[in-house]
């Protein structure tokens, strides 16, 4: 199973102290880790400034750096919109926090892993 992993994502283990990897092997067993490039990138926008944000997303860097990094593919401009088109392409689920996009995924009727109750994952289907 593919998985790919949103920016909001890769923050989740140094916000919340969640072991990203272990909790999608217990959801999906084996399983692919996937992130885009624009995702990548945007993590090292982030991973240039101070404090807590910055930190987290080295923390994502490192943590992107243990799955395929491809590119999008997408002229879309927002990178939402890519991981979108690019799940829906592939027939990936997505891992995400970000409310609104998990929300559009749905309702495109594709999977989404999402934090639950602070500490562990759930998978919802599309």
């Amino acid at each position: 199973m593919r998985v790919l992993l949103d920016t909001n994502a890769l923050l989740m283990p140094a916000q919340f102290g969640i072991d990203l990897y272990d909790e999608l092997m217990g959801l999906f067993g084996d399983f692919e880790p996937v992130t885009l490039e624009e995702v990548v990138g945007e993590l090292s926008g982030l991973a240039r400034g101070r404090g807590r944000d910055a930190a987290a997303a080295r923390v994502g860097l490192a943590m992107a750096r243990r799955s395929t990094v491809v590119p999008s593919g997408s002229t879309a401009e927002h990178v939402d919109d890519r991981v979108i088109e690019y799940a829906r392409q592939k027939g990936c689920a997505v891992v995400t926090n970000d409310r609104e996009l998990r929300n559009a995924l749905l309702r495109e009727g594709i999977d989404v892993v999402s934090m639950r109750r602070g500490r562990t994952l759930e998978l919802m289907r599309g």
